[in-house]
């Protein structure tokens, strides 16, 4: 039996990803009864009541436990389905191994949200877009006028370049299903746990190792993201410019390389009230510039393909 934790044929990889590019696009995400990201959602949320009462120190160990605890053990359920699909032959493991793949990525997903937020805005509908917005980030949206509202669609597209495709596509190029399936729990740890208040030790495993594992992601989306707006006639000088000055001013050590590029390449200020501001001397967001970042998306998600193609043709090509 092969324990690898990809096929040995890397054309059926391939064809793995460029198939689940194809589901992602036709069909729906699964039911919450068979998806494997909301399972890992109940399974962070049943193993974080470890954590509750405990001192920072125990708290502290218990959230190291659950970071490294979850992805290992997602991934090695995926492992151990790929060698399932594997034995069955090459077009079960194709299909079978494509449709596992499609649950820890979103590229229609992201774009329908952002659409979405963005009709409420030019339907004049403040509300509805306001309402739109919470499948895009957790940030309080009640009293955000227009331009925030935008903002923060925009923010979440550019910054999602990184975590909903291009990061667990990586983590499959170099580490097949098990890599993919073990990069969406821990980025589900740190969308679930990682970050202050309540989690502040709980979950300060998760945001670091989250960090840690997006740190070249965020760079090359940044970098895809460039070279899209180069293909769509944006600025690209502005986008790099604001990418290289202006990166430092989020929290994150990642998010803030997208988010510039983005704001410069559109050549609007992108605003996180309490927390920075992006994108300085640039206007003020408009309902049309999220539609403009979800095609620059869009493109960097064709783009994204055709690295990870390339990787895995590059390290398992021989």
């Amino acid at each position: 039996m092969n324990w690898l934790p990809y096929h040995p044929d890397w054309h059926i990889d391939v064809g793995v990803l460029l198939l689940a590019l194809a589901l992602d696009f036709a069909l729906p995400e699964p039911p919450n009864s068979i998806h494997p990201v909301v399972w890992m959602g109940k399974a962070i949320s049943a193993l974080e009541r470890l954590g509750a009462g405990r001192g920072d120190k125990a708290a502290l160990v218990i959230g190291a436990g659950i970071a490294i605890i979850v992805p290992v053990a997602f991934g090695g359920l995926a492992w151990l389905a790929l060698i399932g699909l594997r034995e069955l032959g090459d077009l079960p493991y194709l299909i079978g191994g494509a449709a596992l793949l499609k649950t820890t990525f979103a590229v229609r997903g992201l774009g329908r949200a952002a659409r979405d937020t963005q009709r409420g805005i030019e339907d004049d509908d403040l509300s509805l877009a306001r309402h739109n917005l919470r499948s895009l980030v957790s940030r309080d949206a009640a009293e955000l006028p227009k331009p925030m509202v935008a903002a923060a669609a925009i923010e979440s597209v550019a910054e999602n370049t990184t975590d909903s495709f291009i990061a667990p596509w990586l983590a499959f190029a170099l580490l097949g299903l098990p890599g993919a399936f073990a990069y969406r729990a821990l980025n589900t740890l740190d969308s679930m746990i990682g970050y202050r208040g309540q989690y502040e030790y709980l979950g300060k495993a998760s945001a670091r190792l989250d960090d840690l594992f997006n740190l070249l992601p965020a760079r090359i989306s940044a970098a895809l993201l460039l070279i899209a707006g180069a293909a769509s006639g944006r600025g690209v000088r502005e986008g790099w410019r604001a990418a290289i000055r202006e990166h430092r001013l989020t929290a994150s050590p990642n998010a803030g390389w997208t988010i510039a590029a983005m704001a410069g390449l559109l050549g609007i200020a992108l605003e996180k009230p309490g927390h920075y501001r992006i994108g300085q001397g640039f206007r003020e967001p408009a309902a049309a510039d999220i539609g403009r970042a979800s095609r620059l998306a869009y493109i960097v998600a064709g783009l994204g393909v055709l690295v990870a193609v390339g990787i895995v043709a590059l390290l398992r090509g021989g």
